[in-house]
């Protein structure tokens, strides 16, 4: 989930990162570097600025790999001149604030056309927050966007020193205990060393954390060694059940939760103590009476209780959008639009159709048997044109009776198949099958898994008739039968005319775009073979 916003009416953005989605936004903001403010952000990052505190920056060269042209670290307490179009006509400037949050994090002062906008990002409201300089000697504020995460009159969040003196509590009160804290990647650093000069203990960390720990500089309590200490540091999903039944099995363990998130109480030994980094209920209300904002926007989803709300009118904010500044935020960045314009769509059609094409069974199975013989919708046809499908060659004029299994005579499918293809058709690069007529096809049923391969062979009237089958066409021909396999070992046969198939064949010769040998695996008989060759003289096969 992403905690972000595109300023309305500006090229700024605080905390969102999905540029497709803000394709007008021009500075980028970041508040700080919890995961849940940098969604989107990746070493990818490229042809905008970023404006953050030091420490922000540092941690996100680091800890993303952003490379460093893109990230502009912007001392607390100064304010800075930025520009807002290609002309210097339309400037603002912005002040960063100490957000009271996690180390970097800030608060966004923005003052320019648009009028005067605070941005809290995360923060812990502390009533020095309204004597900042800055705050002091503004005009109103004419949008507040407020941090909301803790927006809730019926839940009581005590402050941090409370909250710090309830987990001193629980570790005096198990002095025989050893202690697991669940923290994000960042944040509550100050509880860690306050626990560690109290308890005189190490505090054991991870080495991805006690790398972000020396970026920020902090006393020196943190050691990487296995249970070199009391107190020892993990991601809060490290925290399970059987974890702690396992910890508590080599020594005494309790796990405490630091979060005003309620959590369940999983196990005896787990605690969850509302130490949290952001405003209580009580003090959004003290810090939004001190500041008497026109209007108010929440950070997080969009609710904000009628009691707080009712402190700011919330009036819609106008101004007037310079056309330098429109023009600024319609331009792209340079080499943005390169990446995208070569990105093209590429349609690919089948194969043209050779002497059979019949509907798809992934399309033909969706409808009722009896709107089957009616044309194909466009949907369909789009359907169709992206599937194989299995050609089976048969005499139209014949009347076809496939062998049907007990399991299958319930169940058959109705196929077409075209009589003749036109030789425009056949010479055609591609072919989509909406040019081809339903008025020339002719119903047939086959077996309903007769769409896996077929397998052809050759019987004479008395191998037949040796293996008591019942074949209705006179004894002085021979036939080509075609199996249907599939992996329910179910099968099935169609009888075809010998002359037809013949004169298939030839037909096919006609327009080979392939050798005689590629026909051998097809078991064409020799004398098809010579028939080939008299057909084809410049292609004599191998008849060996």
């Amino acid at each position: 989930m992403s905690n972000g916003k595109i300023i309305a009416r500006t090229p700024l953005a605080v905390d969102f990162w999905h540029v497709r989605r803000s394709p007008e936004s021009r500075l980028f903001f970041l508040s700080h570097m919890h995961s849940d403010h940098t969604v989107g952000l990746t070493s990818t990052w490229a042809n905008r600025p970023i404006y953050c505190s030091p420490v922000t920056a540092s941690l996100l060269h680091v800890r993303l790999q952003v490379k460093e042209k893109w990230i502009h670290p912007l001392e607390l307490g100064e304010s800075y001149l930025l520009p807002l179009d290609d002309i210097g006509k339309e400037n603002m400037t912005v002040t960063l604030i100490d957000a009271n949050h996690c180390p970097g994090a800030v608060m966004f002062l923005f003052e320019g056309y648009f009028g005067t906008i605070l941005y809290t990002g995360d923060f812990r409201y502390s009533p020095s927050m309204l004597r900042e300089l800055c705050l002091a000697t503004s005009a109103t504020i004419d949008v507040l966007y407020l941090d909301n995460t803790n927006c809730d009159p019926n839940r009581s969040i005590p402050s941090r020193k409370q909250a710090t003196q309830q987990i001193k509590e629980i570790l005096r009160s198990h002095p025989d205990h050893n202690a697991v804290l669940g923290l994000y990647a960042l944040g509550k650093e100050s509880l860690l060393v306050e626990l560690a000069m109290e308890f005189q203990t190490w505090i054991e960390v991870s080495f991805d954390r006690m790398e972000t720990l020396r970026l920020l500089g902090l006393p020196d309590v943190f050691t990487t060694e296995p249970g070199a200490g009391r107190i020892r540091v993990v991601e809060q999903r490290e925290i399970t059940f059987a974890a702690l039944c396992q910890w508590n099995s080599e020594q005494p363990t309790l796990a405490i939760y630091p979060t005003s998130r309620p959590l369940p109480l999983f196990h005896p030994k787990v605690y969850v103590v509302p130490y949290s980094d952001h405003s209580s209920y009580q003090e959004l209300g003290d810090f939004v009476s001190g500041l008497k904002p026109s209007s108010l926007v929440p950070i997080v989803g969009n609710g904000i209780p009628g009691s707080l709300s009712t402190l700011s009118p919330s009036k819609r904010h106008e101004f007037l959008l310079p056309e330098s500044v429109q023009q600024y935020m319609r331009r792209l960045p340079e080499n943005w639009h390169k990446s995208s314009a070569n990105l093209q769509r590429q349609h690919f059609r089948p194969l043209v159709p050779k002497g059979v094409v019949f509907d798809s069974p992934g399309s033909l199975s969706k409808k009722p048997r009896e709107c089957l013989g009616q044309g194909s919708s466009s949907e369909e046809e789009e359907e169709m044109d992206t599937e194989s499908v299995d050609c089976i060659l048969v005499e139209s004029s014949k009347k076809v009776t496939p062998y049907k299994s007990r399991r299958d005579s319930l169940d058959t499918w109705r196929v077409n198949f075209v009589h003749t293809v036109p030789e425009e058709m056949l010479t055609a690069q591609s072919v989509p099958f909406s040019q081809l007529s339903q008025s020339n096809f002719g119903p047939v049923e086959i077996l309903r898994n007769a769409d896996v391969c077929l397998r052809p062979w050759r019987r004479t009237i008395e191998e037949a008739e040796e293996d008591n089958d019942d074949l209705s066409i006179s004894d002085s021909d021979s036939l080509l039968l075609y199996s249907f396999h599939d992996s329910d070992n179910s099968s099935g046969s169609v009888q075809c005319s010998e002359a037809h198939i013949e004169q298939l064949e030839n037909n096919i010769l006609k327009r080979l775009v392939f050798s005689a040998e590629d026909l051998k695996p097809c078991c064409l008989l020799k004398e098809r073979a010579a028939q080939m060759v008299a057909l084809c003289p410049e292609r004599k096969p191998n008849m060996a």
